[in-house]
């Protein structure tokens, strides 16, 4: 009996190994549709942000300013593609004629794209982990509006490639200091000053500003001493 249920984990196993040597193509064709689309667009600002926010929300339409304003100073849009903060970064872009991308992924709730998408930009991605990479590669900077576990995903991964210096300082800034305050006290007096587990200096790569102008402003200026180029 033992050795029969080893034989058929055994055959489960190789079965599935099997079915994963093939996703492998299907990952590449995600990860060169991407580079493709993305590398075409010039320079974009990644916003970020739930799903669940509801057009009038004050988030919302912060985030629509920002889109606009961005977009005003020649920075293409690149959102999640679905509804929400996501749709009003799109619709931001849009309201200024400018380029706006949608980085859409299936799930089984809350995901579908948004109508302000530019039509030959928007990307379907059935992988997390490809999607990321898109978001990440073309972006001259990360606008992080409040949202849930996806953007708090999000943030840390984009506050970890730039602190492990995986790709240049690229400016990264949280909107909405009543939503963020208690994270960054959080992280400054337990994760920095308590257990030491961030350098003094880690802290001060990320901003929290509350309004439009502030963040438009931040990402110009550090744009007059730095190059707008690929992130890796």
């Amino acid at each position: 009996m033992k050795d029969q249920l080893q034989k058929v984990k055994l055959r489960d196993w190789t079965e599935n190994q099997a079915h994963s040597s093939w996703q492998l193509f299907k990952i590449m064709a995600e990860f060169v549709e991407g580079f493709e689309k993305l590398s075409k667009i010039g320079p974009c600002i990644s916003i970020f942000g739930s799903a669940r926010t509801k057009p009038g929300h004050k988030y919302y339409d912060l985030t629509v300013e920002i889109a606009r304003k961005l977009s005003e100073e020649g920075f293409g849009i690149i959102s999640g593609g679905g509804p929400g903060i996501m749709e009003a970064a799109n619709k931001g872009a849009n309201i200024a004629g400018g380029k706006s991308v949608g980085l859409n992924i299936a799930l089984p709730f809350e995901q579908h794209f948004n109508p302000y998408i530019d039509a030959d930009k928007n990307v379907n991605f059935d992988y997390f982990f490809v999607r990321k990479v898109m978001f990440t590669k073309y972006a001259q900077g990360f606008v992080m509006m409040p949202g849930g576990w996806g953007t708090m995903d999000e943030f840390f991964e984009v506050a970890t490639l730039i602190q492990t210096r995986k790709f240049t300082q690229t400016p990264l800034v949280c909107v909405g200091t009543d939503y963020w305050q208690g994270l960054f006290d959080w992280m400054r007096t337990v994760m920095h000053e308590k257990e030491s587990n961030i350098s003094p200096g880690d802290l001060d790569l990320i901003k929290v500003y509350d309004t439009a102008d502030e963040v438009v402003t931040y990402i110009q200026e550090f744009y007059t001493h730095n190059k707008l180029k690929p992130n890796f």
